[in-house]
């Protein structure tokens, strides 16, 4: 045998190259990667990610090692619950949320979920933990907790006085179901994330269960109210989209949003594509759809039409009026000089009219409400308002509209009864059958 049989392959095995970190098959048949990365407080940590292939396990070890090169800290089972949403909420969520979204996702981790459970190491949080503190924060009054009335001054006007614990006694500002189950969803999102990242080995979160809160209560107008409404509108610089929000359901986002390239009034559609709202970090800007169900294209109405033209008539004479100081962005609604409307500027206007009107106090968005249940009402196909409300699922259209349809099935059945009549009466002439059924209104 010669010298150079006893010489090993260079090439018989692979060498990873300083930091590139180690990988190995367990004897549980996974692959597991190891490497040094960076963890908070800027000092470096050894990882480990698994894999069912060694392919799988190195991808999984070279993102982190990645990242950690960016800068990015990676949080590690053994930090804290508080380090690990802001890692999720900085790195994460902030590239598959919308803004408006992840702002009110900051707002929960920041007002409930860090005070309350920030200082649990991730790797030991309990479903005990977690069941715990939302039947703690399900009793406790929110104003004295955050200390919102200690810090309102005595001499302020009526409304922002101390009027809670400040005083001595508790108005008992609890949250409300639907709250709880918000906040409980927003954990459930970051561990889901956790256990992607192999970090924890299941969603603690889940196994906890809040109840289903009873959803939200809303006050659609009746036929008379809704033309009550409609005529107080006719005279207001608005008209066109306050009729436009009763007849199509559209949500006040998707109003704004509107611009006149959406329309098409001589085949009378409109093209839903985006909904304006009002962000922290670009201010009022238009955003997409609340779903890809959002984006729709619906008839318009023939009434709507009409007042869309004479509201197209009224903007170009405002244009002429604001001379230079217009500013063109191609919305449809808009302020006397062009801007884009706040929504929260449409929303006491409609106040207004209401008060007007002398039509009870209802949201902006029973409006909404009001179009699907007068549809219902007149015999509409639920798939048909689900198309144009720009519903996820119909499941939902039928879940939000249930009081509605039960209605619908007494009306039915009342007209069945009618229609049979009284089985003891004998003096009826019997039916023949040639004659076509009675049809006094559609059931469904």
């Amino acid at each position: 045998m010669t010298t150079a049989d006893l010489t090993p392959n260079p090439t018989s095995r692979r060498v990873r190259a300083n930091g590139d970190g180690t990988v190995y098959q367990r004897k549980d048949g996974r692959w597991e990667a190891s490497g040094y990365v960076l963890a908070p407080g800027s000092t470096r940590k050894r990882v480990s990610v698994y894999g069912t292939t060694r392919t799988d396990a190195l991808a999984k070890l070279t993102e982190k090692i990645a990242a950690s090169n960016r800068g990015v800290a990676v949080v590690t089972a053994q930090g804290s619950l508080a380090a690990y949403l802001t890692y999720w909420l900085e790195n994460v969520a902030v590239h598959h949320l919308r803004e408006t979204t992840h702002t009110r996702y900051t707002a929960v981790v920041a007002q409930y979920l860090i005070p309350g459970l920030g200082r649990k190491k991730l790797a030991k949080l309990t479903a005990k933990d977690v069941r715990t503190w939302l039947n703690e924060l399900r009793t406790v009054c929110q104003c004295c907790a955050r200390g919102t009335d200690a810090r309102r001054d005595p001499n302020a006007q009526a409304s922002r006085r101390p009027r809670c614990c400040a005083l001595g006694h508790c108005c008992r500002k609890q949250l409300s179901p639907l709250t709880l189950a918000y906040i409980h969803s927003v954990l459930k999102s970051a561990l889901e994330h956790a256990v992607r990242e192999e970090e924890i080995p299941r969603n603690v979160a889940r196994n906890v269960r809040t109840g289903t809160p009873r959803p939200r209560r809303f006050n659609p107008l009746t036929a008379d109210e809704a033309r009550q409404f409609l005529t107080a509108a006719q005279g207001h610089r608005l008209a066109a989209l306050f009729e436009l929000a009763l007849r199509t359901g559209l949500r006040k986002g998707e109003l704004l949003g509107l611009r006149w390239e959406d329309l098409d009034l001589d085949a009378g559609t409109a093209s839903i594509r985006r909904t304006l709202q009002r962000t922290r970090s670009n201010g009022l800007t238009g955003l997409p759809t609340k779903t890809i169900s959002s984006e729709r294209r619906i008839a318009l109405p023939a009434p709507c039409i009409t007042s869309l033209r004479g509201h197209r008539e009224r903007q170009a004479r405002e244009m002429a009026q604001a001379g230079p100081a217009w500013r063109d962005n191609g919305y449809v609604f808009t302020r006397l000089d062009g801007h884009a409307i706040e929504p929260a500027t449409l929303t006491r206007h409609f106040n207004a009219l209401l008060r007007e009107a002398h039509v009870r106090p209802i949201r902006f968005h029973d409006l909404r409400h009001s179009t699907a249940t007068l549809l219902l009402e007149q015999g509409v196909e639920l798939v048909v308002i689900k198309e144009l409300l720009g519903h996820a699922h119909i499941g939902v259209t039928a879940t939000v509209y249930a009081h509605v349809r039960l209605r619908l099935q007494r009306q039915a059945i009342d007209l069945l009864g009618h229609a049979l009549g009284n089985l003891t009466d004998t003096t009826a002439e019997p039916d023949d059958g040639d004659d076509p059924p009675l049809c006094a209104a559609p059931v469904r």
